[in-house]
């Protein structure tokens, strides 16, 4: 009976060497196997690198090129910009070329003077269509530092004109809501 348990042992005992051999080979195919599955997903993940540094290349060269044409398109806007209120006020300038000649052979100063008169009405119908307006009616009128500016102080006529614009040396207009020239005004101190 011995020798049945040696020879069964010695069959596990060969059993457990091949099994031990079979793992190892197994173990070896699934080492090769995860190297090939590391390689191949390195590989995955650089093209997917390579990828996105091509699409960020693109897409700044994009950028730039936005960026760029849009400069130069501001740059024509400006220069350009005028263009509509040129073309409008040449022909005022046109009046007055011919009001000059005009006024050279006339002898009545009224006939030049309402000339002149209706050449600067159409000039000033020309701006405020294209917003322009005029800051009028400040005299008597609280001095205003948004809106103005003090030229100088002089005493005033009477105490209620004290802090107040007495007389407008030069004209303030705005466009739009926005102050393009500030009213030249001398108040009273």
């Amino acid at each position: 009976m011995e020798d049945k348990e040696v020879i069964k042992e010695e069959s596990i005992a060969s059993e457990n060497i091949e099994n031990q051999a079979e793992g190892n080979i197994q173990e070896e195919g699934n080492h090769e196997a995860s190297s090939k599955t590391t390689e191949s997903s390195e590989q995955k993940l650089q093209q997917e690198i390579n990828d996105l540094k091509d699409k960020y290349l693109r897409l700044y060269s994009e950028f730039e090129n936005f960026r760029r044409r849009t400069a130069k398109e501001r740059i024509d806007l400006i220069k350009t910009a005028s263009e509509e209120v040129i073309k409008e006020i040449i022909p005022v300038v046109d009046d007055f070329e011919r009001a000059f000649k005009a006024s050279e052979n006339e002898s009545d100063g009224a006939k030049v003077r309402e000339g002149n008169h209706l050449v600067f009405h159409k000039l000033v119908r020309v701006l405020e269509y294209k917003g322009l307006k005029a800051m009028d009616g400040l005299v008597g009128k609280a001095f205003d530092p948004e809106t103005q500016e003090a030229i100088t102080q002089i005493p005033a006529p009477s105490e209620d004109m004290k802090g107040k614009v007495i007389d407008v040396v030069e004209k303030g207009y705005t466009l739009g809501d926005r102050v393009i020239r500030y009213a030249k005004v001398v108040t009273g101190a």
